[in-house]
């Protein structure tokens, strides 16, 4: 890994008569894996990205997303460059 990697998971709250379209547009988006669901309409998701910002505007992204009620971030870590090895 050459740069820093941020990984986040989030928890989405979506209506469940849009869920499938939420899904959908959850899959177009760059760098996010949906992870886990439930038929109640909420999903999990992993995203990566390279700085902090990136996460907040994806989040905000999501939230905007017709159909999704909230996205909340669970966890986030930063994953640093490994070292040249000596």
């Amino acid at each position: 890994m050459d740069e820093a990697l941020h990984i986040a998971s989030l928890v989405v709250l979506a209506r469940p008569s849009l869920f499938e379209a939420v899904k959908a547009n959850l899959c177009l988006l760059e760098g996010l894996e949906i992870h886990q669901q439930s038929a109640a309409g909420k999903l999990v998701v992993v995203l990566e990205a390279v700085d902090e910002d990136q996460i907040l505007q994806r989040i905000q992204q999501i939230n905007c997303l017709p159909g999704v009620l909230n996205a909340a971030l669970i966890y986030h870590e930063l994953l640093e460059p490994e070292g040249d090895p000596e």
